[in-house]
């Protein structure tokens, strides 16, 4: 079948839809400014263009959506024919047409040959056995992911780039890891045997056996892998292999139609990226520019822009060459080379530094003069690297003396920060960005964080390694600009959690009143009490219930509250494992209280719709039968999770469920800012789910791998592999500094996942200040984590052997009475809350609207009232609120002590009509009182019941309070019936 195009336009075919091909097609849209061209380009692979450069974070999370460059839409949008899993099979230069595999035919005007490369297999005996992948495609991950699952050895023929990053991926699988090159040393593209002798003793440090000077003979094995044989007569049992022994550009397209094509491969080309062909242009892996085929992708897009270019005829460009300058994070080393980094040593000098003891290798050439940088290498520290590629792009001379670059001259490199580099130095080689450009678009379109600025530039969207330098260009430009980015905690705080934490911990500040007085403001709001109430119970380990008023409703009762305001209990069942007894007291109790039963995701058993003056009671229950708080309720350790491991499965490997055990009875019950969840597998099968928990460790034969920082939930993210092969008492050290180290410096409400993303250094810099004690904190840190475990104690517990706060889950201050709060109904054999109404109302079933939220407290006003009494100050909690009843109403009374001041309002919430709003927090907003609604976060003015986050159809009632000199406290309230009236008829229209 023939397909042309509708709209007279000329035909542009992009064969290759590759990480080249798609910036092609990006180019060719921006500078065809007339729309002359219309695109069509194959795909090879069912998807389309992916991060290749990043291609190892496909471990870390499964999932190719997430490398993907551009969505389908983009290319709808952009009237791009894309044609999926069809690859181009022939080139008719006669007809000027294009044949796919599929038979689909595509007539051309121009064509862009983007196939990229094919990685080069030897061709040695057994090479096409069962167990040998190679790693280029997320087809090809998929594959050695699937095969891992039942291997235990792998090695990686090459110590290139790729060699390297394969390795990684191998080593994160929990396989045994080799790595075999042909060469003297690793990368022998990009760095010299001193910088090689430095990588290997850091790779090898995280467990990875590197082979050099190994040339592979025959790999053994009848039918699948089982080994591997050397020339040198050497052998290696193996499992599987990966080859990453180098590349091959895809050029039988332009053989098959006679283009020009070089010696070794690759088509030919000229500085206008066109083939011997004028109307056939060729770019990235598959084009050969004066001799050479450049295998990064920075040089790929350059050959892009220009090629779309010149087809266009927007301006003047051609392809001279590329700077083959890269900074790289292989397996956790940074490795980095740039400029004339192979100079004849005839016409230049080299400094070498080299620290054998932290893995530091630095070399710099530089001209016989010592005035010009020409080019370096530096491998595990490549801090310095954005500074000196710039120096050596520069035609000016050296601003110091060369031996200032390598040890440094007290003051950092001269000219190294981004403030003083000229406009047109390029930041980003892999996208051509230079900092003028950066600083433009964070000017014109009003950027206030890296991530925008990296989407609006393409700034480290390539393979990252420019970022460090990107976000102090942002950093500089912002400072410039007078553009203050703070990271205040609220407007009661000018501190972040992390200075907040420190603060308190350094004046050993316990209470709130002592945190804000010391360096805070106001009254404090619902923002900051929780998070200053979090540090104090990570730090000094109170009950929590001591500072009921900073909690929100959750960790002041205990328990999870659902909707329409009842609680859920969810007692701990360390590892999952539950004896018969205990089951049954759990259904006893569900059917004597009514509640709602399910088996969570976490392995406990949850108890649905519980009243909060039935919490205590039923707690006692459980206490009683050997249960404690799961502490389901808190920003805390929820759960371990665990398979049977040996204590039952045949594949057992370690004993899962009595390692989860101690885990969870170690780190129950302590505080973090968010919650932490964990799991232990017991073996590769990973029945546990490890991998998608903040913290989770998997069984090998030699002990087990520990990962850090995974998270299911809304973005999952599967963890990080940490260390391999731990006995248990190394993974609990690690664990306790890791944890001690996060509760200490994340931002409140931020999981391990986003903490880790953030961090400057990444999982590197973590293994440096964990495992290598890089900061000196790791005595420290273990001594905190130790305390917090001794000083443990059952939270439900110590409000059940406690009266006075036992009474703070009574319903209400005034009266033993109890009142039903929400309606239930029937479903599946047990009771569940009513259907919420949504929050949109049709018109017509509104009342005639009022004119201000004030109208309510108007229309009550106008009744006769009398001042009642309702209990004395003790009755109610300082900076708190608590509940009474009068007649069939409920209202919310507030003891504001810190403000001196007393409040009342309405006990329902009007957003969702819930009786809920006296176990909100309290605080203040600009100086006005106000309560946190505990479900939703609406905040409502305490003196006039106005909705304070701008929502003008909720408002509550608000009442007068006064204390008499008997410390009795009373409400001015109409008469009961009245009340009654009004409120239950807010109640049914809900909003305004």
């Amino acid at each position: 079948m023939i397909q042309r195009n509708s709209e007279q336009k000329k035909s542009v075919v992009v064969i290759g839809n590759g990480m080249v091909g798609l910036r092609f097609c990006e180019q060719l849209i921006e500078k065809d400014q007339s729309q002359e061209y219309k695109i069509v380009t194959f795909c090879e692979e069912p998807r389309a263009a992916y991060d290749r450069v990043g291609l190892t974070q496909f471990f870390a999370h499964n999932d190719a959506e997430k490398l993907m460059l551009a969505r389908k839409e983009w290319y709808a949008e952009n009237n791009i024919d894309l044609h999926l899993a069809d690859r181009a099979v022939s080139i008719d230069r006669e007809n000027k047409k294009i044949r796919s595999q599929k038979g689909v035919e595509i007539p051309y005007d121009k064509v862009v040959i983007a196939t990229g490369s094919y990685p080069f297999v030897p061709t040695v005996p057994g090479i096409k056995n069962r167990g040998v992948f190679v790693y280029r495609t997320i087809n090809d991950l998929e594959l050695i992911i699937d095969y891992a699952s039942h291997s235990k050895k792998a090695a990686v023929i090459g110590g290139g780039l790729l060699g390297l990053e394969a390795a990684k991926a191998a080593l994160d699988l929990g396989l045994e890891t080799h790595v075999l090159e042909f060469a003297p040393r690793l990368m022998p593209r990009q760095i010299d045997d001193a910088g090689s002798k430095i990588l290997v003793q850091k790779i090898e440090e995280l467990g990875v056996q590197v082979h050099l000077n190994k040339a592979t003979d025959e790999v053994l094995g009848e039918n699948k892998v089982t080994g591997i044989r050397f020339q040198d007569g050497e052998e290696l049992d193996l499992d599987m292999i990966i080859v990453s022994a180098g590349i091959r550009p895809r050029d039988e397209l332009a053989r098959e139609c006679d283009l020009e094509v070089g010696e070794r491969g690759g088509i030919l080309v000229n500085d206008y990226l066109q083939t011997s062909d004028p109307d056939i242009y060729a770019v990235g892996e598959v084009a050969l520019h004066s001799g050479m085929v450049y295998g990064l992708v920075a040089p790929g897009y350059q050959m892009a822009e220009v090629a779309a270019t010149h087809l266009c005829q927007s301006g003047e460009a051609n392809f001279t060459g590329s700077d083959l300058s890269t900074k790289l994070k292989l397996m956790g080393v940074d490795v980095a080379s740039f400029g004339d980094y192979e100079a004849d040593p005839a016409s230049t000098k080299c400094l070498t530094f080299e620290d054998p003891f932290k893995g530091v290798y630095k070399k710099l050439v530089f001209n016989t003069e010592g005035t010009k940088l020409l080019g370096g290498i530096l491998i595990g520290d490549a801090s310095d690297y954005g500074s000196l590629s710039m120096l050596a792009k520069s035609e000016d001379l050296l601003p110091c003396s060369p031996h200032e670059l390598v040890v440094g001259a007290g003051g950092g490199i001269p000219g190294g920060s981004a403030a003083d580099m000229p406009d047109e130095a390029q930041i980003c080689s892999c996208n051509n960005v230079t900092k003028g450009q950066i600083c433009t678009a964070i000017q014109d379109e009003s950027l206030t964080s890296v991530d925008q600025v990296k989407a609006c530039t393409k700034a480290g969207a390539g393979c990252g390694g420019c970022l460090p330098l990107v976000t102090d260009v942002f950093k500089a430009e912002m400072a410039a600009s007078g553009i203050v980015v703070n990271n205040h905690l609220c407007e009661h705080f000018e501190y972040s959690r992390t200075e907040l934490f420190d603060i308190i911990k350094i004046k050993k500040l316990q209470t709130f009143a002592a945190v804000i007085a010391e360096c805070g403001s106001g009254s404090g709001c619902e923002v900051c009490k929780p998070t200053v109430a979090s540090i104090l119970a990570s730090l000094w380990n109170d009950h929590i219930v001591e500072h009921a008023n900073l909690q929100d409703t959750n960790d002041r009762f205990l328990a999870n509250v659902q909707r329409g305001g009842l609680y859920s209990i969810v007692p701990r069942v360390p590892g999952g494992e539950i004896t018969p007894e205990k089951l049954i007291v759990l259904g006893e109790v569900a059917k004597e209280y009514g509640l709602y039963t399910k088996i969570t995701g976490g392995q406990r058993v949850d108890l649905f719709g519980a009243e909060v003056h039935d919490l205590p009671v039923i707690w006692e229950k459980l206490i009683n039968a050997g249960f404690e708080s799961g502490h389901a309720y808190g920003k805390a350790l929820r759960t371990v999770k665990s398979c049977v491991g040996t204590t039952w499965c045949r594949y057992g490997v370690g004993d899962s469920v009595g390692f989860a055990i101690r885990l969870e009875e170690r780190y129950r019950g302590i505080r973090a800012p968010h919650k932490i969840k964990g799991g232990v597998s017991g073996c590769v099968r990973e029945c546990a789910e490890a991998q998608s928990k903040d913290f989770g460790l998997i069984a090998t034969e030699n002990g087990y791998n520990l990962y850090i920082c995974g998270n299911g939930g809304s973005k999952p993210r599967h963890a990080d592999l940490f260390a391999s092969d731990l006995d248990e008492e190394t993974c609990i050290k690690y664990l306790d500094r890791f944890l001690m180290y996060y509760i200490q410096t994340a931002d409140k409400l931020t999981r391990t996942a986003t903490w880790l993303d953030k961090l400057e250094g990444g999982i590197e810099y973590l293994r440096e200040v964990v495992i290598e004690d890089k900061l000196g904190i790791c005595d420290e840190l273990e001594s905190m984590m130790q305390s917090l475990v001794d000083t443990y104690h059952c939270e439900w517990k110590e409000v059940v052997d406690n009266p006075e706060k036992r009474r703070l889950f009574e319903q209400f201050v005034n009266t033993d009475a109890h009142q039903p709060s929400i309606e239930l109904i029937p479903q599946r054999g047990q009771q569940r809350p009513v259907d919420w109404e949504p929050d949109f109302i049709p018109i017509d079933n509104l009342k005639p609207p009022k004119t201000t939220h004030q109208d309510d407290n108007e229309e009550l006003n106008s009744e006769p009232r009398e001042w009642i009494r309702v209990g004395t100050v003790s009755d109610f909690p300082a900076d708190s609120g608590s509940t009474i009843k009068y007649g069939n109403s409920q209202i919310a009374v507030f003891n504001f002590t810190s403000r001196g001041e007393w409040y009342a309002c309405q006990q329902m919430c009007p957003h969702k009509k819930a009786m809920v709003l006296s176990r909100g927090i309290i605080g203040d907003q600009q100086g006005i009182p106000k309560v946190a609604c505990p479900l939703h976060k609406k905040t409502f003015s305490l003196e006039n019941g106005a909705c304070l986050g701008g929502e003008e159809q909720y408002s509550v009632n608000v009442f007068q309070v006064k204390i008499d000199e008997q410390e009795n406290v009373y409400l001015e309230l109409p008469e009961e019936k009245v009340l009654d009236e009004l409120l239950s008829q807010v109640e049914c229209a809900g909003a305004h």
